[in-house]
């Protein structure tokens, strides 16, 4: 893109505050890690199976940094339609003890209105209760938003993402287990990443959403979203999993297994392989799991690793390692059952 291109395409989202720099910055990223160690914990306890799989993981850093939490709250329904409060508790509270700072819990929804979701959700009591700042990103200004545009992206005039959550010290995002009905397949923590982009930004009428959900590329632009920030900790509660359906409800199984990890793609080829243990969706059964159009666009874009191979299960105990084993199989390319 030109000089002259990019600042034709500039003019036409002034309310975002776009500036050079900005775009530049989306660019910039450290390449994937050699392996990545996705924490594998059976259990039907939320509270346990987060604070175990954070152990696993061997996570450390979090001193004195502020943070922001991206919970999954795209609706107000019943887990996994959305994030359970114990989940989202016990990871405020696993970073306090960590000697986090400043803990930041945000979020956009995109089936309702997100206060009224938030509020639902009682993350302001929680807020309250532990010391954690809760922000309604619908209610941010023109100023608090940043444009970012990408060479070679399916996104017409980019996206913005809330400027707090770019100049954060870490970032921790806690996603669901389950399909997506409206053309994204699956939703976990690549799809999780859309709650953090705008709907529309205060000045400007252009709908970011409405592009997405219309475009035939949706599942490739759900991925490029997640070029302009990286996770310091993902927590996948997979509890219970919608296997088809969602992202509010569906068809509910007990899937009983708590993720955690940093690597975006390691985690959602984990999920995937879940979903395909269950017998899920047409979709998500077909081909090699990293050939899933979310998934193929991370590797491409080097959001993570790229390939099964790179992925280690880590399992802290027998029956958690006896589950692994046939999502292990399906991660290496085992037939899916089908829904």
């Amino acid at each position: 893109m030109d000089r002259r291109q990019f600042l034709k395409d500039a003019s036409t989202l002034s309310g975002a505050a776009l500036v050079v720099p900005s775009v530049l910055r989306a660019m910039e990223f450290v390449g994937p890690m050699a392996t990545a160690h996705v924490a594998f914990v059976k259990t039907a306890d939320r509270a346990a199976g987060v604070r175990r799989a954070i152990d696993l993981v061997g996570i450390n850093g979090f001193r004195g940094k502020d943070i922001y939490i991206k919970p999954n709250f795209n609706s107000a329904d019943a887990p996994p339609g959305s994030t359970h409060q114990d989940t989202l508790a016990t990871i405020v509270r696993a970073l306090k003890t960590m000697g986090a700072g400043p803990l930041t819990i945000g979020d956009r929804s995109g089936m309702g209105n997100t206060r009224e979701v938030m509020d639902r959700k009682n993350a302001f009591t929680l807020g309250k209760e532990l010391g954690a700042n809760v922000v309604v990103f619908d209610e941010l200004k023109a100023d608090d938003w940043e444009l970012i545009q990408q060479p070679e992206a399916h996104w017409q005039q980019g996206f913005a993402l809330p400027r707090l959550v770019r100049k954060s010290g870490a970032i921790v995002q806690t996603c669901c287990l389950k399909t997506h009905r409206f053309g994204g397949h699956f939703t976990l923590s690549l799809k999780n990443s859309v709650g953090l982009a705008a709907k529309t930004v205060p000045g400007n009428s252009y709908n970011f959403m409405r592009e997405l959900h219309s475009s035939p590329n949706q599942r490739r632009m759900i991925a490029e979203i997640n070029t302009a920030y990286r996770p310091d900790l993902i927590v996948l509660d997979g509890v219970q999993a919608f296997v088809n359906g969602g992202p509010d409800q569906g068809k509910l199984v007990e899937a009983n297994i708590i993720l955690a990890g940093t690597d975006r793609v390691a985690v959602d080829a984990v999920g995937v392989a879940l979903l395909r243990h269950f017998g899920t969706t047409p979709e998500v059964s077909q081909g090699a799991i990293f050939d899933q159009e979310q998934i193929a666009r991370a590797v491409q874009l080097k959001i993570g690793i790229s390939g099964p191979n790179q992925v280690e299960l880590v399992t802290g105990d027998k029956e958690s390692a006896e589950y692994a084993k046939p999502i292990r199989a399906l991660l290496d390319g085992a037939p899916a059952s089908r829904a």
